[in-house]
């Protein structure tokens, strides 16, 4: 069985995204004060989706294939030259890495 790649998995959690299916789901994830971070998984929003995919643009090669192995330093330093939200990165990334083990 082939390995699912970084990208492959953007392309899949992106089917949801800003689509009023997407918005239910997310409705069911909101917390008590109203985010719903985990929900970025399922359906992410346009604004997320456009996040991850510029942190994926500047990964290199070996990032993009050991993605799963990423140290949180590395996290925050691709967040930080992308200009995005480490933490939308590392929800993301774990994501990736829970999908890696279902493969």
């Amino acid at each position: 069985m082939q390995k699912t790649t970084i990208e492959q998995y953007l392309e899949k959690i992106s089917s949801f995204t800003d689509s009023p299916y997407g918005n239910i789901i997310r409705g069911s994830f909101k917390d008590i004060q109203g985010g719903s971070e985990l929900a970025m998984l399922a359906a992410p929003t346009k604004d997320e989706l456009q996040q991850l995919k510029k942190a994926i643009a500047i990964m290199t090669p070996a990032e993009k294939t050991d993605a799963h192995k990423l140290t949180d330093e590395q996290i925050q330093k691709i967040a930080a030259d992308a200009k995005i939200d480490a933490g939308l990165l590392a929800i993301f990334l774990n994501g990736y890495t829970l999908e890696l083990r279902k493969t």
